[in-house]
């Protein structure tokens, strides 16, 4: 509950430099008096250096113009003083020195003086015992579960939810369950009273467990796997048991664990051993996913992208009994989805989704609506009023490749050189028969790549062959064996081509059994420290003959792409000209200009090239 204003410490501040002002405008704006003894004092009062004698109690005060002069002490009435002065020649009255007796009464300025130590001193104990209480409280708070509650109005449902049917249709289950629990109890039915939500970064994990909160209208606590864990132990094992106390009082109701692999790791693999904080963490965890008795309508989702490093207890049925895979969306999915966040933008007549949903195959929900996003920021920049096929393909090549880099200079030399390989990957690839057909091709800078080919997939492949992999290795080293023809010898433009072709080769001969001389098997197993999630080294359960055999079967399938790559190209050396030349001179071709190109007469025959030997 947020504080009354003058419960706040800047209000009792206030209060204190009030009294303190207050004090010291009460005190005299004279110097303090010179104490002297009564003898001096009756001299200088001859010598006329005093003009008034005021008398306070046994207190004689020298005056001279209203200022305080000196200060002497008289024991004896007022009579026997004024008796002695007059003895001692001094006048009084009208005639002489002003003589004075001061009233009793209480001095307020003293008084005030002498409290103001005690005033400060009781600020300070009481800001001190203030402060105290407020750390007790933090200390106290500190426990408490930092789940966030949802307001009651639902934000997000299944209709802003695209591309995920099968797991929209998985969870509708839960809905219906906290809407009307009677009709799976009377069954003997229950509910699952966990479900994992399993897919890579930004497939929309996030998004449903919301839509599912928001289609049940239940209350929908969130948190952080990592908000758990503190340096202190036993506060994320508190945070859990408050977190499900809360879930209890307000159910039916969800809980959602975002990035639950941050507290739900193998236990026994902490560098801290077998009792530290995460570990305890999720021993709590468990006790109370297991705890729940059947009345209890609360719902506990989580998220990860790591399903493969969480403990095996926390999966197993009776916790987190049900896992609903999200997984990158098809080509329906990827339409759905960019219709979903274009909606209430004004888009062209051309927009169309379904194109623009062909050109992105591997592209996930946050990848498509930063799509959206970036078409609309081309839209605004180029000062138009609606949104186009052209930005949206702009857009594309962004999100993939990253911002156009036209500023860059480059040398002619150099500038051919990058399109006669890009030129060489298209060309070859347009030969191939298991190759996509290529959509683009640019010599514009993008990100760290000086230029690029794309390829549009004809469909959503799932599986791949032998020689759609030997084509797609043609395919890489095809910009390397188009600068070694045309040139006569190769740049370091070529080094992430070979890099991928390398990979892709090793994992033909080591994980998917493609070599004819090994067999069909494996080769190495990749462990990893589950503490930290990351691949660290590969076992080797193969004899060193055997990594030499498959050293020799990757260089034999690169080998055999390359010279793939180079036949072709040899073959058609006038039609990889003439298309290198029409890119340097437009920096980018479409697919149906590149198609054209290669339909188009060859300016003369000698331009035609010998087959390579």
């Amino acid at each position: 509950m947020k504080p009354k204003w003058w419960q706040g410490g800047l209000f009792y501040l206030i209060i204190l430099l009030a009294i303190l002002a207050l004090a010291f405008s009460l005190l005299p704006n004279s110097s303090k008096p010179e104490k002297v003894d009564f003898y001096t004092f009756v001299e200088q009062a001859k010598q006329g250096e005093i003009d008034t004698i005021e008398q306070d109690g046994s207190t004689l005060i020298g005056l001279k113009d209203d200022e305080k002069k000196i200060e002497a002490s008289f024991v004896g009435s007022t009579k026997e003083l004024m008796d002695s002065l007059k003895e001692a020649g001094i006048a009084l009255g009208e005639d002489g020195i002003t003589f004075t007796v001061k009233a009793g009464g209480f001095d307020w300025g003293g008084i005030l003086i002498s409290f103001i130590p005690l005033v400060l001193f009781g600020a300070l104990l009481f800001f001190l015992f203030r402060s105290a209480r407020g750390a007790n409280t933090q200390a106290f708070n500190f426990a408490k579960s930092r789940a966030r509650l949802a307001g009651n109005k639902p934000t997000v449902t299944f209709s802003d939810v695209a591309g995920v049917d099968e797991a929209k249709g998985e969870l509708q289950e839960i809905v219906e369950f906290l809407k009307s629990p009677q009709k799976f109890l009377a069954l003997g039915a229950r509910i699952p009273r966990g479900v994992l939500l399993v897919g890579p970064p930004g497939c929309g994990k996030t998004l449903i467990a919301k839509a599912v909160a928001g289609e049940a209208g239940v209350p929908f606590f969130s948190i952080s796997g990592s908000e758990f864990v503190e340096m202190f132990v036993g506060v994320g094992a508190s945070r859990v048991r408050d977190l499900f106390e809360q879930a209890k009082r307000n159910s039916p109701c969800i809980v959602f664990v975002d990035e639950i692999d941050a507290v739900g790791r193998h236990r026994g693999a902490g560098l801290g051993g077998g009792h530290d904080e995460r570990e305890q963490t999720l021993n709590q965890i468990l006790v109370e996913m297991d705890g729940f008795d059947s009345s209890t309508n609360v719902i506990v989702l989580a998220a990860t992208n790591r399903p493969d490093i969480l403990d095996p207890a926390l999966l197993r049925p009776g916790r987190f009994d049900r896992h609903v895979v999200i997984d990158q969306p098809d080509i329906n999915g990827r339409k759905a989805i960019l219709q979903v966040h274009s909606k209430g933008k004004p888009l062209a007549k051309d927009a169309n989704m379904e194109v623009i949903a062909k050109q992105t195959p591997g592209f996930s929900g946050a990848d498509l609506a930063n799509l959206i996003n970036e078409g609309a920021l081309l839209a605004a920049r180029r000062d138009m009023k609606q949104i186009g096929l052209k930005e949206l393909e702009d857009s594309i090549d962004r999100v993939i490749a990253g911002p156009e880099k036209k500023g860059r200079i480059i040398s002619q030399k150099e500038k051919e050189i990058i399109a006669y390989h890009e030129t060489g990957h298209a060309l070859v690839g347009k030969m191939l028969p298991n190759s996509d057909p290529v959509h683009k091709i640019s010599i514009v800078a993008r990100g760290m790549m000086g230029g690029w080919t794309r390829f549009l997939p004809t469909e959503d492949r799932h599986l791949w062959t032998h020689s759609q992999f030997e084509d797609r290795l043609a395919v890489g080293l095809a910009g390397r064996a188009a600068e070694e023809i045309n040139f006569g010898e190769v740049s370091t433009g070529a080094q992430n081509d070979l890099e991928q072709a390398t990979s892709l080769a090793r994992r033909m001969v080591t994980e998917y059994g493609m070599s004819t001389k090994l067999g069909p098997r494996t080769f190495g197993k990749r462990e990893e420290l589950v503490f930290l999630g990351r691949e660290i080294h590969e076992q080797r359960n193969y004899s060193e003959k055997v990594a030499e055999e498959i050293d020799d079967e990757v260089k034999k399938l690169i080998q055999n792409a390359y010279d793939t790559a180079r036949k072709i190209l040899s073959e058609n050396k006038a039609r990889l000209k003439l298309v290198a030349e029409r890119l340097m001179a437009k920096e980018t071709i479409e697919e149906k200009e590149f198609d054209d190109l290669l339909k188009e007469p060859l300016p003369s025959p000698e331009l035609q090239a010998t087959p390579a030997s």
